[in-house]
């Protein structure tokens, strides 16, 4: 509200004189007497603007440094920045090794590292004394077969080649009992309706647990669509790989809050000591070491 002061010989002229100088929607609040005049008080009742915030907006997170970088969506955000990081992971997240009762397939999108992950696997059971069967399905894409098959060439192991069903069958019989098993599954668009019926029958035909393989260092929201898409077709554990070199993991924590328990970090392109399991301390570690920093310094 805005307050003036008028004077004027008589009433007539300090009225007018606000009149004059507020308007017609001018409010007399006093008049009185003065040497010389009257006085006249007056205001005028300036209306303010309507302010409207943006819709859904929000006030910033108040996130800790280890997390703020990351990109996470922010419920969960919200979720996993309450207290100290590791126990709040351990918290929201699941964590788990590997199921290997049955053959384990190992699924994905395309280059997520699946084969590079399969010989690795392999090579961790080689050195353990095991002697693991090894299948490739990846029977499409250029290089898939002589990619693979050079490192199971190097643990002394042979290599299967089923890109069909009922071949991935027949692989899959002449397992050993207690003997880990790893297939090497194809690049899947999961939102492809053919391409899922084909890993779906794949699936089925080797009796095999699926494992989605995911590289780190993608945006958060395709990774949880990725991870539910997957969880359709029967995925429950994931292998997160590029951990080494991925400079931002909210992708990774989006797609193990969508349902998938973490089981294995790609930390390397060597075979022998390229995986290292995952637990809530690994991982509160490495998501709070500063960029850049080499993989050996994180807890």
């Amino acid at each position: 509200m805005q307050l003036r002061v008028f004077h004027g010989r008589n009433a007539s002229l300090a009225l007018a004189a606000a009149r004059d100088a507020l308007g017609d929607e001018a409010i007399i609040l006093d008049t009185r007497r003065v040497g010389g005049g009257v006085e006249v008080t007056a205001a005028l009742d300036v209306a303010e603007p309507l302010l409207i915030p943006p819709e859904g907006a929000t006030a910033p997170l108040d996130l800790p440094p280890a997390l703020a970088r990351h990109n996470l969506p922010a419920p969960l955000a919200m979720r996993l920045g309450q207290g100290r990081l590791a126990p709040a992971l351990a918290a929201h997240l699941a964590f788990a090794p590997l199921p290997l009762e049955r053959p384990l397939l190992l699924v994905g999108p395309p280059g997520a590292g699946k084969t590079l992950t399969c010989a690795k696997l392999a090579a961790r059971a080689t050195m353990a004394g095991q002697t693991p069967l090894v299948v490739t399905a990846d029977g499409a894409r250029a290089g898939a077969v002589e990619q693979l098959a050079a490192f199971t060439r190097l643990l002394r192991l042979t290599l299967a080649v089923a890109a069909q069903p009922e071949v991935l069958a027949k692989s899959v019989q002449r397992r050993e009992p207690g003997q880990p098993a790893f297939l090497d599954g194809f690049g899947c668009d999961p939102f492809d309706a053919a391409q899922a019926e084909r890993l779906h029958r794949l699936i089925e035909a080797a009796g095999a647990t699926p494992v989605l393989v995911l590289p780190g260092g993608l945006d958060a929201e395709e990774s949880a669509d990725l991870a539910r898409a997957f969880h359709l077709l029967g995925a429950r554990h994931m292998i997160a790989t590029r951990l080494d070199s991925a400079r931002r993991l909210g992708g990774v924590l989006a797609a193990a809050a969508a349902g998938l328990a973490l089981t294995e970090a790609g930390i390397g392109p060597q075979v022998a000591r390229g995986l290292h399991p995952l637990s809530a301390e690994w991982l509160a570690g490495r998501l709070s070491a500063a960029p850049g920093t080499p993989l050996e310094c994180a807890p």
